[in-house]
């Protein structure tokens, strides 16, 4: 049997490294999802062909036989939906982090990252280099262990009862009074800013009332020395249960989208997108992994990329190329099933809200002879206007009509491991010698996201910081249009590479056709 395996396993290398050579697609539209809800069972409609796979049936549609756990029953006469308001106010937690090639270690503390000043209902968390980028790697089979272990890490921290005095501790040592040496001088600088008075009344739209208050008061209880501002994360005694929406892997690149349970109902028409821009234009060490969904009838893309890198003259056209051919080439495939639904967008810049996140790589621009200078000082704003994005945007030569939120944060890159001083301010260290960069960014497209937070966090996993964002996410549902079909379950397989038991594949989609139901 081993032997078989053995064999099995060699042949289909020569495959594999075909199919990436040539760029064709294997299994690109398959992701994994969470397929139940704290194992809620409904009625369903009993189909002839019934065996690991169901239909959702409309609470107010009848004279169907449906199914539960005691037989089959004529069904039941459900109340009158309760009254849909005109909108709905979200809050989106967006983080992106490039970890190096290392796989995370059992105990890695990932809730400073994961923090933030107001409760997300939704969480987007893209990875880059979650495998080390060899050629094993780029041209072989993927390696799907570590994905799995970042998702178990994100759903144990997103689903834990932690306090929010727990979580402050990673900012205790920040308050303590010593001599400003430059290490601690960029240290305070990297911490959250105390938000400012203006900032706190533009937020008060944003959070509900009971979140701005709390905010406030935390606020002022902070020192007017750059104490670090509030933050709150999901396992305060307020949260919610959060199950996976969606995750997808290409080679490093990781995305994964998690929302509350009682949001998951109104999520829709998942897809996801991969493009590779890596070796020859078209490996998958570079490039992006895309996510599509629609929520309450408004379209959400969520794009998270690792563009090319190096610092020389000229790369950062490169990486403008990059992001072109990755809005040219991403894709969501339509079924017979969409067909029938309201318009899906095929494409990036269709959707009604864009979000962009990833190791951008964009550097400074070469010839900034007082770099070091400026580091010392903390002099961010001075340093950003060498960064090589805001300059190619400004041109009009990337992401035009895109908009990225104020850096008041450190450079992101790069940092000697497991360490707070940057590669380039050690002369001994065997590092590559790069200079300090936010190569980490999140940017956003769309009407009804605005964002509250941008920020990064300080675990030194790797030599990247993680950079992590708020958005409040507006949605009208004033114009909400009614289903032509009836919503029907992804369809699942019953093995997945999670340990946890309702990780699934989506493999392909069910459509259920009722006699005398015409489509608008």
């Amino acid at each position: 049997m081993r032997t078989d395996m053995r064999k099995n396993s060699k042949s289909s290398w020569p495959k594999v490294i075909a199919r990436k050579w040539l760029n064709i697609p294997s299994g690109a539209d398959e992701f994994q999802s969470d397929y139940a809800v704290n194992g809620e069972t409904g009625d369903r409609r009993k189909s002839c062909c019934d065996q690991d796979y169901h239909s959702i049936v409309p609470e107010n549609f009848s004279g169907w036989l449906t199914e539960t756990a005691g037989g089959i029953k004529p069904s039941k006469s459900m109340p009158e939906p309760p009254p849909v308001t005109d909108s709905l106010n979200l809050r989106m937690f967006v983080g992106t982090w490039n970890v190096g090639g290392k796989s995370p270690h059992e105990g890695l503390n990932i809730r400073d990252w994961l923090s933030s000043p107001a409760p997300a209902d939704i969480y987007v968390l893209g990875f880059q280099e979650i495998v080390p980028l060899n050629a094993g790697n780029v041209l072989g089979a993927e390696d799907n262990g570590p994905a799995a272990k970042w998702l178990s890490l994100i759903r144990e921290a997103l689903n834990s009862d932690q306090s929010d005095k727990e979580l402050a501790r990673c900012y205790s040592d920040a308050t303590e009074e010593s001599s400003p040496s430059s290490l601690q001088l960029e240290q305070q600088a990297s911490l959250k800013p105390r938000t400012s008075f203006t900032d706190l009344l533009s937020m008060e739209d944003e959070l509900g009332e009971e979140d701005f208050e709390r905010l406030l008061n935390l606020n002022s209880n902070s020192s007017e020395e750059g104490s670090p501002s509030p933050t709150y994360m999901s396992g305060s005694p307020a949260r919610q249960h959060f199950c996976l929406a969606a995750s997808k892997q290409m080679v490093g690149l990781f995305l994964c989208v998690w929302v509350r349970t009682d949001l998951y109902k109104h999520i829709s028409n998942l897809k996801v997108s991969c493009v590779g821009c890596g070796i020859m234009g078209y490996l998958g060490n570079k490039g992006s992994v895309s996510i599509s969904m629609t929520l309450h009838q408004k379209t959400f893309c969520f794009v998270c990329t690792h563009l090319t890198s190096g610092e020389k003259e000229g790369d950062e056209i490169r990486r403008n190329s990059d992001v072109a051919e990755i809005l040219k080439r991403t894709k969501f495939s339509r079924s017979f099933r969409d067909l029938r639904q309201p318009f899906h967008p095929e494409n990036i810049l269709d959707h009604n809200k864009v979000i962009w996140l990833g190791d951008l790589n964009y550097r400074l621009a070469p010839g900034c002879v007082d770099t070091h200078e400026l580091l010392k000082k903390n002099n961010w704003q001075a340093l950003l206007e060498k960064d090589q994005l805001r300059i190619e945007q400004r041109a009009g030569r990337v992401f035009s009509g895109w908009e990225e939120g104020r850096i008041c944060f450190a450079p992101t890159y790069k940092y000697l491991a497991d360490s707070d001083d940057y590669v380039v301010q050690t002369s001994n260290s065997k590092e590559k010698r790069r200079i300090p960069a936010w190569c980490d960014r999140i940017l956003w497209k769309g009407e009804g996201l605005k964002q509250v937070w941008y920020s990064r966090g300080e675990c030194r996993f790797s030599d990247h910081r993680p950079v992590y964002s708020l958005f409040s996410v507006h949605i009208n549902l004033a114009n909400k249009l009614i289903p032509t079909a009836i919503s029907c379950p992804p369809r699942f397989s019953s093995k997945s590479a999670l340990s946890s038991a309702c990780g699934a594949k989506v493999q392909a989609e069910e459509l259920l056709v009722i006699p005398g139901h015409k489509a608008a």
